[in-house]
């Protein structure tokens, strides 16, 4: 028997004043879209903001359904529109924040299962890695350097012998 281990680095910063001035402009971002999620059921919204590698920006907010299985989290909106709007071009960073009633919003949180295996799809089609910034509304920021290091051993498209 071999033993095998998983590990991976990231950033932790005491708050947003401790970012360079790019990344804090996409945290501002995706905390001022928070607002814009639809999650009348949960109420916790999440906003997303993307810098895509042409300098573009695109927004994601989550969107919720009273039959919850329909709904969808910020970062796949932010993913389908990037793909359908800008196809083919890869995404340098994604900014991730959260606001919700009776939470305290002052840690990171980790995008969902669901939203890690779209974030390490979207790396393999683009080839480029997708930067994370997570972040609440205040408190420490997380500064993950590819979205697929959250998945480790991850089922791609390459185990279902299509060619793409």
């Amino acid at each position: 028997m071999k033993s095998s281990e998983y590990k991976f680095s990231y950033e932790v910063y005491d708050s947003i004043d401790e970012l360079d001035e790019q990344d804090a402009f996409l945290l501002n971002k995706a905390r001022e879209t928070t607002p814009n999620a639809w999650a009348p059921y949960s109420r916790f919204r999440v906003g997303a903001v993307a810098r895509l590698k042409n300098g573009e920006l695109v927004i994601g907010a989550n969107q919720e359904n009273a039959s919850y299985p329909a709904g969808i989290c910020a970062e796949r909106v932010l993913l389908s529109t990037a793909g359908a709007t800008y196809p083919g071009q890869p995404i340098q960073s994604i900014a991730i924040s959260y606001e919700g009633d009776g939470v305290s919003g002052d840690h990171p949180i980790s995008p969902c299962g669901i939203c890690r295996q779209t974030l390490q799809e979207f790396e393999q089609r683009t080839k480029h890695p997708v930067r994370l910034i997570l972040a609440g509304k205040t408190g420490q920021v997380y500064i993950i350097p590819a979205a697929s290091m959250l998945l480790p051993l991850a089922f791609s498209g390459d185990e279902l012998d299509v060619q793409l």
